[in-house]
C-alpha cells in the first residue's frame, strides 16, 4: 500500500510541474520556508521540474525573498493540495543554484516574463531535497523518510 500511494504522490507531483503538466495549466504547490526570526512563511510557487517525491524545483530571482530566506535556513517544506482530493506534505531541505546547465534545464517560456534568458544573472534555480512526507491520497494515508 505505501509504494502505491508515494507511485500516485508521484504521478500526482508531475502533473502539477510545469515541464511534465499538461500544455497551458499553470501549477502551483504552497512552499514553506523559515524567515530571518525563525518563523514560519508560506506561499504558493510554480514547480519547474520534479523527480519523483525526490527533488522538486523552481525557478526565481537571486534576489527573491525565498533565496534569501533559503540562505539563511535551508529548511523547507513543499505542500500539493487541491480540493482536499489529495495532500501531499514534503519536508526537507533547499538549495539556490546558479549553476548554468541546471538553470538551462528548468528554464520555462513564463520565466521569460521576468528574465532575460536562462543566462540573466539575476535567475537562479531553488532545489527541494525530500528527506521525509506525508501523503494523503484516495483516503489513504503514509508517513516515511528518503
Amino acid at each position: 500500500m505505501k509504494e502505491d500511494i508515494i507511485k500516485k504522490a508521484e504521478a500526482i507531483i508531475q502533473q502539477n510541474t510545469v515541464q511534465s503538466g499538461p500544455e497551458g495549466s499553470n501549477p502551483y504547490c504552497v512552499l514553506a520556508l523559515m524567515d530571518k526570526n525563525g518563523g514560519p512563511t508560506a506561499s504558493t510557487i510554480t514547480p519547474s521540474k520534479a523527480q519523483g517525491i525526490q527533488w522538486i524545483s523552481f525557478c526565481t530571482g537571486l534576489g527573491s525573498t525565498k533565496s534569501k530566506r533559503i540562505l539563511d535556513c535551508s529548511k523547507a517544506s513543499v505542500c500539493f493540495n487541491t480540493g482536499g482530493d489529495y495532500n501531499i506534505t514534503l519536508t526537507g531541505w533547499m538549495e539556490v543554484s546558479t549553476a548554468p546547465d541546471i538553470r538551462h534545464e528548468m528554464w520555462y517560456s513564463g520565466m521569460a516574463n521576468h528574465f532575460n534568458g536562462p543566462d540573466d544573472p539575476g535567475y537562479c534555480v531553488l532545489i527541494f531535497h525530500t528527506t521525509s512526507y506525508n501523503l494523503w491520497i484516495d483516503c489513504q494515508e503514509t508517513v516515511g523518510e528518503l
